[in-house]
């Protein structure tokens, strides 16, 4: 060891200095070698951008070839300002820019660097006019750019949108990227794209394996593409093998249909029973049609409006605010009532649903005074927008998904309120007999009072999950109402779990019917239906027992 040391240590001078200078010659290639790369790159931008200004198309198609070799940073927002139609050229020196309203012109931005250019008059820029084949072009120049992103979601969304536009041309590309893509959902996306680029080629065996491929698929552009082959396809062995997917993509098409139709009809049937499951409590507890409920949902929606007033960046925690801000609201509104109104006239029904129209009225003008006759629109949080995407053609909207969440989540605690605590206990014993509770020592208008209450403030939890689905208004509330009522009598007044199947059954059943009767004719068809099942059983589905079923 300390002989080969000794020998490397005296390595004579002459070979160590051609070292070096193997050193430094592969060092000196290499930097011509990437600086003649970037200068290419850099002088096929140039001349791209200087392209785009002319007005021959075939120019600016040779443009946009240019700028996708050049490999700018800048190419993706270029090409997709120019697909957007927003790009502009100062007619001066044919500068690239983008362009905003002012009041004596244009406000332009250089559309590579983003430097302000100050204002020009309105003939001093001209768009960059494009036609449909440098549309489509665009289009397929965007997607390759948008392949090579980092993010699994971009490449997936640019393949999604190539596939009305993938021909025989495509291929290449698509198996080279298929190649070295490692994230699952684009590889199977990356399948389905190859596939269809498939279907173009001349070779009979590689279009029917393309059709085996593509049975099942519920993107479409898939669908029409395999509906023009069954149509012009030469080959009718081709040709019937892409009847036979079409079939297959049908009945999934046909299926994720009807789950759509039953989630709409969960999600209303879900809004039915807040509506009513505070008009269930009312109505068992104490016999008294309230016809003032719409409106203490109402109050539960102007509530959210009022909270997002208060606090106007901190949109995404105001339901948090708003949900028990409109209990305490509707539900002292609601006391009010009871205290000031309805306890002079129980036993009287017909006396009370006057008195409560009446006070219906009041509040809706009321309302009207404060906020103005206008709908006012509610914000809805971050967290709460957007859809949750099955597949293709199959998504669930997120507001939709929490407020079911959230029916449910008031319902069990709504439940777990009147089977585990001392006021559950006593509302359960004067509605099933008023007398003997009293004999037993119950404050039974301390109990209706909060019972009414409690149902008052229900609805007004119910006023901020419509908030999120439809304008808030003075007339918000009519138009539950009667559906509130609906649910209470087929489900069995006075009963939990009767609203709830009520509720859900006739939100499926009216969204079942739309498609085919309309959404008039289809309440109408609910309604008669509940007037017949009413006939036949008056205490409907879970009657109560106790005073209310002797009522």
């Amino acid at each position: 060891m300390a002989t080969t040391s000794t020998h490397y240590r005296t390595m004579p001078e002459g070979r160590r200095s051609t070292g070096w200078r193997a050193l430094w010659l592969l060092a000196l290639l290499f930097t011509v070698s990437t600086a003649s790369t970037a200068f290419a790159a850099s002088d096929d931008f140039e001349q791209g951008l200087a392209l785009l200004s002319e007005k021959s198309f075939s120019k600016k198609g040779r443009a946009i070839e240019l700028l996708v070799a050049s490999g700018h940073e800048q190419v993706l927002p270029l090409l997709q300002t120019m697909s957007a139609g927003e790009l502009y050229y100062r007619k001066s020196d044919d500068r690239i820019v983008t362009r905003r309203d002012a009041d004596t012109g244009y406000e332009i931005t250089d559309a590579v660097s983003g430097e302000a250019l100050g204002t020009v008059g309105r003939r001093d820029v001209k768009k960059v006019a494009i036609n449909n084949t440098l549309r489509s072009q665009l289009t397929q120049a965007i997607a390759e750019l948008q392949l090579g992103a980092a993010d699994p979601g971009i490449r997936k969304t640019a393949l999604e949108a190539m596939l009305s536009e993938l021909t025989a041309d495509s291929l290449p590309l698509l198996e080279k990227r298929r190649r070295t893509e490692q994230d699952d959902s684009v590889i199977e996306v990356l399948d389905i794209a190859i596939a269809v680029a498939q279907l173009e080629s001349s070779e009979r065996s590689v279009r029917l394996q393309a059709l085996q491929a593509l049975e099942g698929s519920l993107y479409p552009s898939v669908r029409n593409r395999l509906v023009t082959m069954t149509a012009n396809d030469a080959d009718a062995g081709v040709r019937k093998a892409a009847e036979k997917a079409l079939i297959t993509i049908e009945s999934r098409v046909n299926l994720f249909s009807n789950l759509e139709t039953l989630f709409f009809g969960v999600s209303l049937g879900s809004v039915l029973i807040l509506a009513a499951i505070g008009l269930a409590i009312t109505f068992g507890v104490m016999g008294v049609i309230n016809m003032a409920h719409g409106e203490l949902i109402m109050i539960g929606a102007y509530t959210t409006y009022v909270i997002q007033l208060l606090m106007p960046n901190a949109i995404e925690y105001s339901l948090l605010v708003a949900v028990p801000a409109a209990f305490i609201v509707s539900g002292l509104v609601g006391i009010a009532i009871e205290r000031g109104v309805i306890r002079f006239l129980y036993g009287r029904p017909l006396e009370t649903l006057l008195a409560t129209f009446g006070l219906s009225l009041v509040l809706q003008q009321a309302v009207r005074s404060i906020f103005s006759p206008l709908n006012r629109s509610v914000e809805t949080p971050q967290w709460m927008s957007g859809t949750w995407e099955i597949n293709a053609i199959f998504s669930l909207t997120l507001n939709r998904l929490y407020i079911i969440a959230f029916c449910l989540i008031v319902f069990f605690l709504l439940h777990l309120i009147l089977k585990r605590t001392r006021l559950g206990l006593e509302v359960r014993a004067v509605s099933q007999n008023r007398q003997m509770a009293r004999a037993m020592g119950v404050r039974s208008q301390w109990v209706d009072a909060l019972t009414f209450g409690l149902g008052s403030g229900i609805a007004g939890v119910a006023g901020v999950a419509l908030s999120q689905l439809t304008n808030v208004g003075p007339n918000l509330g009519q138009a539950y109402i009667i559906d509130s009522f609906m649910v209470v009598v087929f489900g069995g007044v006075g009963n939990l779990w009767g609203t709830l199947v009520a509720g859900l059954s006739l939100g499926v059943a009216n969204k079942v019917m739309e498609p085919w009767a309309g959404a008039v004719l289809a309440k109408i068809l609910v309604l008669v239906f509940i007037i017949l099942f009413i006939q036949k059983r008056p205490r409907g589905l879970f009657p109560q027992k106790g005073r209310a079923a002797e009522g």
